[in-house]
């Protein structure tokens, strides 16, 4: 099997303004590939840049990827790893694009062997379900998001924090107060807070039952995470400090976290976050799947990865419930309020919508 050619779109979703601690997102900056074979088996592949934490954006994106097409032109899709290595011998870093790539090999493998994703790689389906984000906004703001969520069957609320310390533990507090004590409640500094402010925030949350806390500070204090993670009365969730699985290591070795975070944009897709996974399930620290802003068509993937890791223990899988204004797939994961599921078919079982693919500026390589 040879790879003859890739398409590459330009793969914009409007999108309710949505916002964190480094920044607002008014579209969801996406890049949605197909990888055509001599076979008629063609992969698809999604990646969502959120330049605030990546460093990428929609157009470095599609720079790179039309370089990686014309690098692949007349390979072996077949052969994940190799291909894999090209691409990380060719550029350094640049990982949320090399996700959609590697997510199109991933589709024709399981493809070709006539296999959804989950049980090419071994998995079995279980009962997922995921948390809803509140992103930063006023206090009341987030109170009516969080008691709407709620109405609507929510059960897990991910509270986007990080901008003024004071006002972040009145959020908490005001939001736990409108909510009950029977919903889980997980926040999100996105690297908002120094050190000091960390453990002055999380010591005050001591009492509001908060599950963990996603990325207290930057990645460039990761040096300070033990000692916050001794002190901290609330669980220590890596994010922007984990791309790779040598972050994971790292980590690990350090004591520097109770759990990791797990994206296909920092990790370069589902290779890299197979590994990140099997050292952190090694160490036994749980992980979470979580994303930026992909549409249903990433999320199938994610899906079918958290199906073939058992261990995972939290999902954050409502990158497409979060403000997208528009659903540019086809097929593709459901949700059932905030359950999911997907059909049996081959491959990751979702694909873009023509219709939105004839607004979407195409390039071919």
């Amino acid at each position: 099997m040879k790879i003859t050619h890739t398409d590459i779109y330009r793969f914009s979703i409007k999108m309710r303004p949505f916002s964190i601690a480094t920044g607002t997102m008014e579209y969801a900056q996406n890049v949605f590939i197909r990888m055509h074979t001599d076979t008629g088996i063609y992969g698809v592949g999604e990646c969502s840049a959120f330049p605030m934490i990546v460093g990428e954006t929609q157009e470095t994106c599609l720079a790179m990827a039309k370089d990686f097409a014309a690098l692949w032109k007349n390979k072996n899709p077949l052969e994940i790893e190799e291909r894999l290595t090209e691409l990380h011998k060719y550029t350094a870093h640049n990982f949320t694009i090399k996700s959609a790539f590697d997510m199109a090999l991933f589709d024709i493998a399981s493809k070709h062997a006539g296999l959804p994703l989950y049980q090419f790689l071994n998995g079995l389906k279980r009962q997922i379900e995921t948390d809803i984000t509140i992103g930063i906004g006023s206090i009341d703001e987030m109170v009516k998001q969080a008691a709407d969520f709620k109405s609507t069957g929510a059960r897990i609320l991910k509270v986007k924090l990080g901008k003024n310390v004071g006002d972040d533990i009145r959020r908490i507090a005001k939001i736990r107060e409108s909510v009950g004590s029977e919903i889980i409640l997980r926040i999100d500094a996105n690297q908002g807070w120094s050190f000091e402010d960390a453990i002055y925030a999380l010591t005050s949350m001591a009492d509001l039952n908060i599950e963990f806390c996603e990325q207290p500070m930057s990645a460039w204090y990761d040096d300070l995470l033990p000692a916050l993670k001794e002190i901290s009365p609330v669980k220590i969730m890596a994010d922007e400090s984990c791309f790779t699985h040598h972050d994971a290591r790292k980590l690990i070795q350090d004591k520097a976290c109770d759990y990791i975070n797990i994206k296909f944009s920092k990790a370069g897709g589902i290779t890299e976050s197979l590994k990140i996974y099997n050292t952190a399930t090694e160490a036994g620290i749980p992980c979470m799947i979580g994303g930026m802003l992909e549409s249903r068509i990433a999320l199938s993937a994610k899906l079918h990865f958290a199906y073939a890791c058992p261990e995972i223990k939290f999902y954050d899988l409502d990158t497409c419930m979060i403000g997208h204004l528009e659903d540019p797939c086809k097929g593709g994961v459901r949700y059932s309020g905030y359950f999911l599921d997907i059909d049996d078919t081959p491959g990751i079982g979702a694909d873009a919508d023509e219709a939105f693919l004839k607004n979407c500026e195409r390039f071919s390589v």
